[in-house]
């Protein structure tokens, strides 16, 4: 399989960069996730691996070798895009076997290979009809079969479930990750969902602006945030980040107060604490606001409170209930507070 070296890697057209300084080693057998917003970066770093887009600089290195040079065609890595790209005019069975004909595999090979990689996807009853007949996942499935047939050193998968509905999106993920798991072939996938992300990756490269922020696993991305961005982008909801001022070890922000702080600082800080993490208490607690809104799902309620003219998200039981404007305790698990510099958004630690 494959171990890919990006080493140094920048692009721009112009004055305007695309990536900057990017420096990663993915593992042979690997599923790496790029992760960030649209316009952040990853899809170019993909492209420029799969030999799409030519590095301004740095290097692009698979097992050892510099492939910067290497036509695309000749990389040996197989692409799934967002759109399923399947011919129309053909039957499934024809849509995964292309790749085979234009690699001139054996014709006594071909029915072999394509029916194997149908099977993985669950399509073996449904080789002999048009992509037409076939639902939006069936067809993200036949252009996932397309690119097993291939056998390829590495996988490259650019947002290959975004046209999909949630429920399909699960399923797929599911699939995907047990494909890559049975293949063993090295994947780099991109895609703007943090649940894809974080329920598919070895490890996740967040980015933003052309630049990583962080590179770690779902765990340690989710757990161990390295800066406001990360901390703020992962999770749903995603971290409260509520800026204040430290005196005293003591932090005070408008309905927030938190004595005896375990790290050494004075002056202005963004205070981190997930809605998971905090507690709907009786009385006291570390924060006092105004409930703005409640919102049921079953399993739990999400509920929002105003403090000053910040809104503080919390994960309450699934069986609390409250009137609108009503005055509402919150304690924070202070095992799992979070402190950044609001100057830089880097952690403190």
């Amino acid at each position: 399989m494959a171990r890919i070296e990006l080493t140094g890697i920048q692009k721009r057209w112009g004055n305007v960069w695309g990536v900057r300084d990017v420096n990663i080693d993915i593992a042979d057998q690997e599923l790496i996730v790029f992760l960030g917003p649209s316009g952040c970066g990853k899809t170019t770093t993909m492209r420029m691996i799969a030999g799409l887009e030519d590095p301004t600089e740095g290097q692009v290195i698979m097992d050892g070798e510099v492939m910067n040079d290497i036509d695309a065609r000749d990389r040996d890595v197989a692409m799934v895009f967002q759109g399923y790209a399947l011919y129309p005019n053909m039957t499934i069975y024809e849509n995964i076997r292309f790749p085979l004909r234009m690699r001139s595999v054996p014709r006594s090979e071909q029915d072999r290979l394509v029916r194997e990689a149908a099977d993985m996807v669950e399509l073996g009853d449904l080789l002999d009809r048009k992509p037409s007949a076939l639902s939006g996942g069936q067809r993200q499935r036949a252009a996932l079969a397309r690119a097993i047939v291939r056998q390829p050193q590495m996988f490259l998968m650019d947002e290959p479930l975004s046209n999909l509905d949630a429920k399909l999106r699960q399923a797929m993920r599911v699939q995907i990750k047990h494909l890559q798991r049975q293949l063993k072939i090295t994947t780099v996938y991109v895609t703007h969902d943090q649940i894809e992300a974080m329920t598919l990756a070895d490890r996740i490269v967040i980015m933003e602006g052309g630049l990583i922020q962080q590179i770690g696993t779902p765990d340690q991305i989710y757990s161990d945030p390295a800066n406001t961005f990360v901390a703020g982008f992962i999770g749903a909801p995603p971290m409260n980040l509520i800026e204040g001022q430290v005196k005293d070890n003591r932090f005070q922000s408008a309905g927030v107060t938190l004595p005896d702080l375990p790290i050494s600082w004075d002056g202005p800080v963004t205070l981190g604490v997930r809605p998971e993490d905090c507690r709907v208490a009786a009385d006291g607690g570390h924060l006092i606001g105004q409930v703005y809104g409640v919102e049921p799902t079953g399993d739990m309620t999400y509920l929002t409170l105003k403090a000053g003219d910040r809104l503080i998200e919390v994960k309450a039981d699934r069986d609390y209930r409250s009137d609108l404007d009503v005055t509402c305790h919150v304690t924070f698990d202070p095992q799992r507070l979070y402190f950044f510099d609001p100057k830089t958004g880097q952690r403190i630690r």
